[in-house]
């Protein structure tokens, strides 16, 4: 364990009641809803939603978008993700071909350029990929959680707006409850986490943050904070849909 766990771990008073709710809860989807699947982008939250998927023996599978402009600490934490969960873990990458023809239209680095560019990279990177990823799928778990800033603020545990049901499992837990139990339960981690990067993403579009910041101040830092979104999290008419260029909910990471 690291710095993250020293400075983070704080459990609130009604940590066992928030736990013993989501542990029902993943119970409770796997029961009642098939095919399922986790969402993971590797962060601190998934972690803790695989580990326990894995230790109520929940053999739901989880996916990553593996963008190929990760991080090397999270590409290889997914080895290691891979070689340790009871339950598949599939990984989703964008279509070579439109990745290609992106950066030759566009360059290596277009996220700086414009907001429109920057969510167009996310959508040949992320929401494209996503689509396939959730095709098939009755019900899916993330890590939201409505401490994680104010347009979070009304995450419910069970999401039934949408075409498939979302499960967020963790939307009543605090940052010092997520690395109470990283910390009680010696759960693997990104150790970015340890150098201040509370959310990680992309490696260009990700940075640490200062005392302070908000959580999520080192996704597109030198965007408007209103356009922070990458377009995972969004509904429109009561359908779920992933398009980069709303701005509603995303991944936290």
């Amino acid at each position: 364990m690291g710095a993250a766990v020293d400075l983070q771990a704080r459990a609130s008073k009604d940590f066992e009641a928030r736990l013993a709710e989501t542990q029902a809860l993943l119970i409770r989807a796997a029961a009642g809803f098939s095919p399922l699947t986790q969402a993971s982008s590797l962060g601190a939250e998934d972690v803790v939603i695989t580990h326990l998927l894995n230790a109520l023996a929940l053999d739901i599978p989880l996916f990553v978008l593996e963008t190929g402009m990760l991080h090397p600490q999270t590409l290889a934490l997914l080895e290691r993700t891979k070689a340790s969960s009871r339950a598949p873990v599939n990984v989703y990458r964008p279509v070579a071909e439109a990745v290609l023809e992106f950066v030759a239209r566009e360059g290596l680095q277009p996220m700086y350029k414009s907001i429109e560019l920057r969510k167009a990279c996310c959508h040949v990177r992320k929401v494209e990929p996503l689509e396939r990823a959730l095709a098939g799928q009755r019900a899916w778990i993330t890590g939201l959680r409505r401490e994680q800033s104010n347009a979070r603020a009304e995450v419910p545990l069970i999401d039934s707006s949408a075409q498939r049901t979302k499960f967020n499992p963790l939307a009543n837990w605090s940052w010092g409850d997520v690395w109470h139990y990283i910390a009680v339960n010696q759960v693997d981690y990104n150790p970015l986490h340890d150098q201040f990067f509370p959310s990680i993403g992309c490696a260009p579009c990700t940075r640490a943050i200062s005392l302070g910041e908000d959580f999520r101040a080192g996704r597109w830092w030198w965007e408007d904070e209103d356009a922070k979104e990458c377009g995972l999290h969004v509904a429109r008419d009561g359908r779920e849909v992933a398009v980069a260029t709303e701005v509603l909910l995303s991944s936290r990471t």
